[in-house]
Parts: structure tokens; C-alpha cells; sequence
């Protein structure tokens, strides 16, 4: 698919295009690829005579790919952007820029939620954007953006983590609920990490090479110190998750314990009644004056019930039953 958009008093019109005439006729300012078939990628060729890369080309992450100014001297970046589901994980979807002739041309095989919060953005705010550069800083800025919200969405989700963690009975049922949770957090804050760092490495590749007017290298700089915010709330949230995962293996190691200890505490009991049924099991023939007692099998039953009574009255009494 093909969104093109023209400038028109600082905001972002897009214009159908629905045939290679509709696309020769405009002047655009943004040229957005979305998965595009061979058609598109020829009128793009044809009209503009800038060669898109394939998708192999796009998830190519060798140093060397990610920026670099190509013979025609059109200015090639590859940019990581958060993709969020609701129906799976998130995950991290690269985005081939180029920059020819005063145009931004972007190809990635998603839509990716920031790129439509910038367009709405700049048709709701006349003035933001002048040319093709400030419609590539705004979609890092708006990346930023998007990023805080997932680390804020994290937050909240450890915060409820947390209440079930600390609550008064904490099953084994609980504690794999639990860890699947701070599981799917940690990979998110992972991505989220690496997705701010890709950002960062592409707004200083602007930086250095001199491509912005003052105004811009100026936003570029807020950027990267969002960024750098963004950065101390991964570390944080990083240092949370740490904390619930070890609390919660604390508990089910607790819970171990108590199953391990009344196994031990049973198993004592049952000792001194083990040893007088051993004893009285011997049946030898010599002096064993207990064989030619009448009530001698119900004197030994309630002498191993009381051996094995008493030692669990004791451990009640000390609290170690609890």
C-alpha cells in the first residue's frame, strides 16, 4: 500500500493514489510504503528514480546498511519502531528511510501505530512541519512518545504484580501466573530498550552529518535527551522486575519448605513408634518376659501411639507445624 502526502500550510495531507497518473501528478513532500507489490515499487522508480529496497534489504542490521549515502547521494537509514499486539507480543519492526530530492521515502511491512499518530498530529497542528526532515524527527519524537506509554503500561502492570505477590496466600498457582507476567514485561522493557537505543544511534547520524537547520538540530537534541529519560525508567523497571522475580522464588522456596518439613517433622514422629515395633518384633526365645504377657500386643499399640502422639503435641506447642 501507498500513502502519500503533500505539504500544505505546515500540515500533512495525504492524497489517494489509486494509478501511476495519481502519483505523477503530486508533488509529495512524504511517500509511505506499506508492504508494497512490484507495481508501486516500479512508479517509485519510474517517477522519483529511487530504488526501494526489498525486505531482505530492510532487516539487513550489518552496521554498514544502517546508514550510509548512496551514489545518486540519496541518504539511506534503517530505524527500529515498537509494534505492540493485542492478540500476540510486541515485537521490533525495521523501517528502510530514504531521503531523495526533498522527499521522504519510507518502506516497512506494517503499519505501525506512530506513523499513523504523525500523520493525525500533523493535520491537527498547522506549522510543525516544513519539509521532509521534520516529517522524519517527528516520527523519532513520536516514537519516544510511544515508548513512554509502553514503559508506562509496564509500570502498571508490575504494580499489579506486586499486589499479587505481597498478598496474604501466595500458591504455587499464583507464583507461575506471576512469573509468566514478569516475563512478558522484562521481553517488552527488552524491546523497548533497544528500540530507544536504535533512535538514538540514527538522530546523532543526523546530527553529525550536519543534514539539519538550527531549529531542527535543536529538536534533535530534546529528543535524545527524552531519550535518556526513557533510558533511567528502563533501568528502573529492569531493577522492579529483579525484585518481584527473586521475591517470588522466595515464596515458592518458602512453600517448598513447608511441604519439605512436614515430611521431616513426620518422619521424626514416627521414629520412636518404629523403634518399639522393631523392638517387640524381634521374638526371640530367650529372656523376652513381654512374649508371655496377656495384654502385651494392646500394651505395645498404645505405647507407639503415644511416642508418636507426643512428639507432634511438642512441635505444635513449639510452632513448627505452622
Amino acid at each position: 500500500m501507498i500513502n502519500v502526502f503533500v505539504l500544505q500550510n505546515g500540515r500533512l495531507n495525504q492524497v489517494p493514489i489509486e494509478s501511476r497518473n495519481d502519483l505523477e501528478k503530486v508533488g509529495p513532500v512524504w511517500v509511505d510504503l506499506t508492504d508494497p507489490n512490484d507495481d508501486e515499487r516500479a512508479w517509485v522508480k519510474a517517477i522519483y528514480g529511487v530504488t526501494l529496497p526489498g525486505e531482505d534489504e530492510v532487516k539487513d542490521i550489518e552496521a554498514s546498511a544502517r546508514y550510509y549515502e548512496a551514489e545518486s547521494g540519496d541518504l539511506h537509514l534503517r530505524t527500529d519502531f515498537l509494534l505492540e499486539e493485542d492478540d500476540g507480543p510486541s515485537r521490533i519492526v525495521t523501517v528502510a528511510f530514504i531521503l531523495a530530492k526533498n522527499m521522504l521515502f519510507s518502506v516497512h511491512t506494517d503499519d505501525l501505530p506512530v506513523f499513523r499518530l504523525v500523520r493525525m498530529r500533523a493535520r491537527s497542528r498547522p506549522g510543525s512541519i516544513t519539509d521532509h526532515m521534520d516529517v522524519l524527527l517527528d516520527l523519532y519524537a513520536t516514537d519516544a512518545e510511544y515508548s513512554a506509554d509502553a514503559l508506562e503500561g509496564i509500570y502498571q502492570q508490575l504494580e499489579e504484580v506486586s499486589r499479587r505477590v505481597l498478598q496474604k496466600e501466595f500458591t504455587d498457582q499464583d507464583a507461575a501466573a506471576v512469573l509468566n507476567a514478569i516475563a512478558q514485561e522484562e521481553d517488552l522493557n527488552g524491546r523497548i530498550r533497544r528500540n530507544m537505543m536504535d533512535t538514538r544511534r540514527a538522530v546523532s547520524f543526523l546530527m553529525r552529518g550536519r543534514l539539519l537547520s538550527a531549529e531542527q538540530f535543536e529538536e534533535a537534541r530534546q529528543i535524545l535527551r527524552d531519550i535518556e529519560s526513557l533510558d533511567g525508567h528502563t533501568s528502573f523497571l529492569f531493577d522492579k522486575i529483579n525484585f518481584l522475580m527473586d521475591a517470588t522464588v522466595g515464596f515458592i522456596n518458602i512453600n517448598q519448605n513447608k511441604i519439605i518439613k512436614i515430611f521431616s517433622v513426620a518422619s521424626v514422629a514416627f521414629l520412636p513408634p518404629t523403634l518399639i515395633a522393631s523392638i517387640y518384633g524381634m521374638n526371640f526365645k530367650g529372656w523376652f518376659p513381654e512374649l508371655e504377657w496377656t495384654w502385651g500386643y494392646p500394651y505395645a499399640w498404645v505405647l507407639m501411639m503415644v511416642s508418636a502422639v507426643t512428639p507432634f503435641w511438642y512441635f505444635r506447642r513449639r510452632g513448627w507445624l505452622k
